[in-house]
């Protein structure tokens, strides 16, 4: 996305990336907002999807593209959760419309009629929605595991489906919301949906992780079409997203009382300081023409190699282009239904 003074890029098939030992970097500190980051940019005529918008770092994500004046869909599983946010952006008088419409990224029937209802040219995606850490293994109807159905290939079919008006935008942007946990599972294309090894819930949410990383690598097959897909680590931060995190766990994390109070850490984020990421690479002009990246706190993230212990980073593993095109295929099959 561009601000008033930048005119939109054009395609350019012959167009690459820029030198992955030139990492991007910004001016934006990681404790930046949403705010901070979309300042001074014109969203006016654009449109946008977030996924999860109703709530958490989506909600934040909405509301800085709004204020910004795009046309938001919030897409998620209850419409009626997101009737507080629109009712808040409505009376605030946000200069970009915003609406809600149904999304159940585990059920491809409503993945769907989402695609299916779709008919205006779309400038960006925000891949926001997530589950993490189910306690036991459950499946969805099309016997996915659940954390890779809906992290991983509920928005996989969601960006094939409206491939075709991401491309007539003309340039768009996907940005997808991944996690530091990633790191510590690659994709395991023999048992993704731990058929036959032991169901951990941490294992499970960070292969699909990985997965969305690999996503992104993957789209670089779009970028003639004027698409751009990153990826992003938004930090630590309490959100709705630890609703299936025992308190026991925690409090061995550290942001839970032995009365049951839960309380951020010192390094953790806001909502809004951990959607700065989503809507830097959603709207900054540094962005234009860069796509199969990982950022995390406005920046881009360095690589790491396997057993490194620092924190923070990409793994190796979720950069793999072999891998994206091995997973893109295994997605495209696992929605065939072969």
């Amino acid at each position: 996305m561009t601000t008033n003074s930048t005119p939109r890029p054009t395609r350019d098939a012959h167009s690459h990336l820029p030198p992955v030992s030139t990492p991007l970097t910004t001016s934006f500190p990681p404790d930046a907002r949403a705010r901070d980051v979309i300042e001074g940019v014109d969203l006016t005529g654009r449109r946008a999807v977030v996924t999860g918008g109703a709530s958490g770092l989506g909600a934040e994500t909405v509301r800085a593209l709004a204020a910004a004046g795009a046309e938001v869909t919030v897409a998620t599983r209850r419409v009626e959760s997101a009737e507080p946010l629109l009712a808040e952006l409505s009376a605030a008088g946000a200069p970009g419309r915003v609406h809600a419409r149904a999304l159940d990224l585990a059920d491809l029937a409503s993945v769907h009629a989402f695609v299916n209802a779709w008919r205006d040219p779309l400038d960006i995606l925000v891949a926001n929605a997530g589950i993490m850490a189910l306690p036991t293994r459950t499946l969805s109807t099309r016997g996915w595991e659940m954390q890779l159905a809906t992290n991983y290939l509920g928005h996989f079919a969601l960006a094939l489906g409206l491939h075709p008006a991401l491309r007539d935008a003309g340039w768009a942007r996907i940005v997808v919301v991944s996690s530091g946990a990633h790191r510590g599972a690659p994709f395991d294309f023999g048992d993704p949906h731990f058929e036959r090894r032991p169901y951990d819930p941490w294992a499970a949410y960070g292969q699909s992780k990985t997965a969305d990383v690999l996503f992104t690598v993957g789209a670089r097959r779009w970028t003639a079409d004027g698409i751009t897909a990153n990826a992003l680590n938004p930090g630590y931060i309490l959100t709705g997203l630890q609703r299936h995190v025992d308190d026991d766990t925690m409090r061995a994390f550290g942001v839970m009382d032995e009365q049951g109070n839960v309380r951020p850490l010192p390094y953790y984020k806001t909502a809004e300081q951990g959607a700065a990421t989503s809507v830097l690479l959603a709207t900054s002009p540094l962005l234009d023409g860069v796509t199969g990246r990982y950022f995390e706190d406005n920046a881009e993230a360095r690589t790491v190699r396997t057993g490194e212990e620092d924190p923070g980073g990409v793994a190796e593993h979720a950069l793999d282009p072999d891998a994206a095109d091995r997973l893109w295929e295994f997605a495209s099959n696992a929605l065939r239904g072969d």
